[in-house]
């Protein structure tokens, strides 16, 4: 060995070592000067020669670029469009929805404009986006009330009222209510209603939305939904919940992990609109946080009632991965 290949493979050596003590260790470069016994430029030099020469890769890794990624993969997988939030790991999940629901709340500013009917599913998810929608002038717009929020205790007309006040501010729309049980007690009282000429005027009016935006019901829920937090269930729809195998709901209609429905009894007491009426509505933004949801989010999207998709980024790797 040449006197001069000996000195690389000393220094080569010696930035290596460096490398390792500021890379892998995380130490400072006064640190690693008196752990060498040498100057700290001595060690820029190190660091800078085990760049240069390979013994060190450097690469960067956009967040940005990681969620792109995974938002083109949801459209390719099941040809929906995504919003992947930003959320950091160490965050409540109430935090969470309020970030994504915040997201949410821009990208539905961006799709709503006059001339549109925009439908509109109560709940946790619902009520966190309208807090944070801003202000947008249109003309000839309606909000409509997709299901009635009515239960033994409360008429729910105050607390669905709210949050479709926030949207017909919001878009300075007119806003359409639908004061009925969320959950008849019996299937026959609910289809002599739906005869009624005022309530088939909403439902009518619900059919012909232009933009559905809803959120995901779930049992298992970081944030508890509403309708499962609200009395709106007793023990024995808990049971056909579990017998049926339902994973979530949307509007206060049931779906199975399959994205089936058929043959779940709750749905024919429901007042929200069948899995039929939400695919036929062009545009379906569904809004969803935490990963308690991934099995009601997986449901949803098998049922294909989606057609763009406000999630963070946790929730959105675990659906892709």
């Amino acid at each position: 060995m040449t006197l001069e290949s000996s000195l690389d493979s000393a220094r080569s050596r010696e930035a290596l070592r460096a490398a390792q003590l500021y890379y892998i260790q995380d130490l400072t470069m006064d640190a690693i000067a008196h752990e060498l016994h040498t100057s700290r430029s001595s060690v820029s030099r190190l660091l800078s020669f085990a760049r240069e020469t390979g013994l060190v890769e450097i690469s960067i890794r956009s967040p940005v670029d990681l969620l792109g990624r995974v938002e083109r993969e949801i459209l390719g997988r099941y040809g929906v469009t995504a919003h992947v939030v930003p959320v950091p790991d160490r965050i409540s999940e109430v935090d969470r929805l309020e970030r994504v629901a915040l997201s949410a709340a821009r990208v539905l500013a961006g799709l709503v404009d006059s001339n549109q009917t925009l439908g509109i599913a109560w709940g946790a998810t619902l009520s966190a986006i309208g807090r944070h929608l801003p202000q947008k002038k249109t003309h000839n717009t309606h909000v409509v009330q997709l299901n009635g929020a009515a239960n033994v205790r409360t008429s729910g007309i105050p607390y669905a009222g709210e949050i479709l006040g926030r949207f017909g501010t919001a878009f300075s729309a007119e806003v359409h209510q639908f004061p009925v049980p969320a959950l008849f007690d019996d299937p026959e009282t609910k289809q002599a209603l739906w005869r009624e000429r005022s309530v088939r005027r909403v439902l009518e009016r619900q059919g012909r939305a232009d933009i559905l935006v809803f959120g995901l019901g779930s049992q298992a829920a970081g944030v508890p939904s509403h309708v499962y937090a609200g009395d709106y269930f007793d023990p024995g729809d808990y049971e056909v919940m579990e017998r049926e195998g339902v994973v979530g709901d949307v509007a206060t209609h049931f779906y199975r992990a399959d994205g089936s429905d058929e043959g779940i009894p709750l749905n024919a007491r429901s007042s929200g609109p069948d899995l039929d009426v939400i695919r036929g509505i062009p545009r379906r933004v569904c809004v969803v946080s935490g990963r308690t949801k991934l099995p009601s989010l997986r449901g949803a999207l098998a049922a294909g009632i989606t057609t763009d998709l406000v999630l963070d980024d946790s929730l959105a790797r675990h659906l892709v991965g």
